[in-house]
């Protein structure tokens, strides 16, 4: 599923297409903006959006084994809720098939 088969999942629930892509706009951004000013992002039941710190590291280049200085930075974060990993477990790890 990608952004636009969301926006058509929950214009169904909402009734119109204009309201949905707003909605799902509107929390995407909400999101990125608190978790790029460093704060959490605590969904119960589904899971927490968070920014973490990659240190510093020497990478290879695979080609020619050269070493690389890799700087630090930040990257998004996400923790899967308990209700949510619960889900994706009730499956039993299948793969569903198309």
């Amino acid at each position: 599923m990608n952004k636009r088969d969301l926006i058509d999942a929950i214009s169904d629930r909402l009734g119109d297409k204009k309201s949905a892509t707003e909605a799902v706009n509107a929390v995407l951004e909400t999101i990125q903006q608190t978790v790029a000013k460093g704060d959490k992002v605590a969904i119960t039941g589904f899971g927490v959006f968070e920014k973490s710190e990659r240190a510093a590291r020497t990478a290879r280049n695979p080609a020619t084994g050269a070493a690389i200085d890799v700087p630090a930075s930040f990257v998004p974060k996400f923790r899967a809720g308990a209700d949510f990993k619960a889900l994706v477990n009730e499956s039993g790890g299948k793969k569903k098939k198309k």
